[in-house]
C-alpha cells in the first residue's frame, strides 16, 4: 500500500514530506520536487546579487540603441522607458515568485496548477525554446570574449580569426553547463562573486570613456523619429519591448524563488537588484556607443568589440576575464536554468537536472549553428545577431504576457493561495491532466495577435503585446475559472 505525502507549515512556508504516492509517480523526480526548508538559503543579497549577475550582460548594453535606432527615441527618452519598463515588470516578478517561495515547486510545477500536470508542458516549452535561442546569443557573446582573450594573449590564436571565436564559443558553451549541472548553490555563489566585479567593469569603462565623451551633446540630440510625431505610440512599444526582454523570467523566477529564506527577500532583493541595474547598463551602453567613434575611430555597438580595441595587453585580458563570468553569470542563471527544469517536467523519470543541461546546451547550439558557420566562411547570410534579438522582444512578448497573466490570477485570485502539494505531483490527484481554462486563456490572445499579424486589423494588440496578453489572458482565465469552478 502506498504510503500517503504529507505537508507541514512553517512561517512563510509549505514543507512537502514525500510518501511513496508522490516518489513513485511519473511526475516526480528529486531535481523538481519541493525543496527542504533547509535548502531554501538565499537572501535579499543573493537575490540582488542574482538580478545583477543577469542585468550585467551584452543585450542590456544594446538596449539603448535598440530603443534609439529602432523606436525612435532620444536618449533621454530611452532611459526612461527602461526604467519604467523594469519598474513595470517587477510586479509580475515579485508575483509570480510567490508560489516559488511559498511552496518550493519550481516554474513548470507552478503550471501544473492552472495548465494541467501533462497540459503544463505547452507553455513551459515555449519558455524553454525562447530560454535555448537566448543561451546561443548569449553562448556566442562569450565565445567572442574568450577569443579576444586568448588573443591577447597569444598571437597565434589571434591568426585564427573566425576560428578561433567558434573555438571560443564550445570553451565558453561547456563552462556554463558545468556551472549549472553543479547544481543551485553553485549558481548563487557565481552570482555572489561576479556582481561586484561586473560593477567594476562598468565603472573603468566609464573612467575610460567620460573624458572623451560629451554627454550633453548625447542627450541634445534630436530622436530620430519624423519631426511632429507624437511621443506616445514611439514609447510604449519601446516600453513593451523593454517589458519583453525580462518577460521571460516573469514567468520562471520560481525556479530561483524557491531557494529564497522568506516572501521579503525575494521582493526586496528583485527590488534592489533589477531596475537600477537596468537603467544603469543600457545608459552606459548609450554613452560608451555614442563615444566610441571618438574612442577607437569607429561606431561600436556592444562592449566586448569596444574593449578589444584599447590598445593595452593587461586591461583587455583582464577586461575579457570580467565579461566572460559576466556573461556566464547572465547565461547559467537566466537561460539555462528554466529549460533545465522544463524539459524535466516532460518526462520527469527520464530526465534528470544533468541530462535537462546537456538538453539545453544542443538546442542552444543548433539555434546558434547558422552564425557559427558564418564565422567559419561556410554560410553567407544577411541575418545578424543583433537583428534578431531587436526582433524577438516584441515577438515572443506576445506569446508570455497571457502566461503571466494566468499564472498571477490562478494563484492570488483563483486558488487562493492554496495549493494541493502532493496533487502536483500526481497524475491521479486533484489537478486535471489539461485544464482548458488555462488554454482558451492562452490560446485567445494568441489567435488575436495573429489577426494582428496576417490581416493588418488590431495592430495595436500586437504592438502592445505583452500588456494586451497578460491582461486579456489574467480576464479570461478568472472568467472562465470562475464558471467551471
Amino acid at each position: 500500500m502506498a504510503e500517503t505525502s504529507r505537508v507541514s507549515v512553517e512561517g512563510d512556508f509549505v514543507e512537502l514530506h514525500p510518501g511513496t504516492d508522490v516518489t513513485g509517480s511519473p511526475r516526480y523526480n528529486e531535481d523538481i520536487a519541493p525543496t527542504r526548508i533547509e535548502q531554501r538559503t538565499w537572501s535579499r543579497w543573493n537575490i540582488a546579487a542574482l538580478w545583477v549577475g543577469m542585468a550585467i550582460c551584452v543585450p542590456t548594453y544594446t538596449l539603448g540603441g535598440v530603443l534609439t535606432a529602432y523606436f525612435g527615441l532620444s536618449v533621454s527618452e530611452a532611459l526612461w522607458t527602461i526604467l519604467i519598463a523594469n519598474v513595470i515588470i517587477l510586479v509580475p516578478l515579485t508575483l509570480n515568485a510567490f508560489p516559488g517561495t511559498r511552496y518550493g515547486i519550481p516554474f513548470p510545477v507552478v503550471l501544473r496548477a492552472s495548465f494541467g500536470i501533462i497540459g503544463s508542458n505547452v507553455p513551459a516549452l515555449i519558455r524553454a525554446l525562447v530560454a535555448c535561442g537566448w543561451f546561443g546569443i548569449q553562448t556566442l557573446f562569450g565565445g567572442i570574449a574568450v577569443h579576444l582573450l586568448l588573443s591577447a594573449l597569444f598571437d597565434s590564436w589571434a591568426s585564427l580569426g573566425g576560428t578561433g571565436e567558434v573555438l571560443g564559443f564550445f570553451i565558453f558553451w561547456v563552462a556554463n553547463l558545468w556551472v549549472v549541472i553543479r547544481g543551485s548553490e553553485s549558481i548563487k555563489h557565481l552570482e555572489a562573486f561576479a556582481a561586484p566585479l561586473l560593477l567594476i567593469v562598468a565603472l573603468g569603462l566609464v573612467v575610460w570613456a567620460w573624458p572623451k565623451a560629451s554627454v550633453n551633446e548625447l542627450f541634445a540630440q534630436a530622436p530620430s523619429r519624423p519631426e511632429g510625431d507624437s511621443f506616445w505610440p514611439y514609447f510604449f512599444g519601446g516600453l513593451t519591448a523593454m517589458v519583453g526582454f525580462w518577460a521571460t523570467l516573469s514567468l520562471n523566477i520560481p525556479d530561483f524563488s524557491r531557494f529564497a529564506r522568506k516572501q521579503r527577500s525575494q521582493v526586496i532583493g528583485q527590488i534592489i537588484g533589477l531596475p537600477l541595474t537596468m537603467l544603469l547598463f543600457a545608459g552606459l551602453g548609450v554613452i560608451l556607443t555614442a563615444a566610441s567613434t571618438t574612442l577607437v575611430g569607429e561606431t561600436i555597438s556592444d562592449p566586448i568589440n569596444l574593449i578589444g580595441k584599447i590598445d593595452s595587453t593587461m586591461w583587455v585580458v583582464v577586461a575579457m576575464a570580467m565579461i566572460i563570468i559576466a556573461t556566464i553569470s547572465t547565461n547559467t542563471a537566466a537561460n539555462i536554468v528554466s529549460p533545465t527544469n522544463d524539459f524535466q517536467n516532460v518526462a520527469p523519470r527520464y530526465i534528470n537536472q544533468t541530462k535537462g543541461v546537456l538538453l539545453t546546451g544542443l538546442i542552444g547550439l543548433l539555434l546558434m549553428s547558422w552564425e557559427l558557420l558564418k564565422k567559419l566562411g561556410w554560410l553567407v547570410s544577411d541575418v545578424s545577431v543583433e537583428s534578431l534579438y531587436s526582433n524577438w522582444l516584441i515577438g515572443y512578448s506576445s506569446l508570455l504576457g497571457p502566461i503571466a497573466g494566468i499564472m498571477v490570477v490562478d494563484y492570488f485570485v483563483v486558488k487562493q493561495q492554496q495549493y494541493d502539494l502532493p496533487g502536483l505531483y500526481l497524475d491521479d490527484g486533484p489537478y486535471p491532466a489539461w485544464n482548458l481554462p488555462g488554454f482558451l486563456a492562452f490560446g485567445i490572445p494568441v489567435a488575436l495577435t495573429v489577426v494582428a499579424l496576417t490581416t493588418g486589423q488590431l495592430g495595436w494588440f500586437y504592438d502592445y503585446g505583452w500588456f494586451t496578453g497578460s491582461i486579456t489572458g489574467g480576464l479570461i482565465y478568472w472568467l472562465l475559472a470562475r464558471r467551471t469552478g
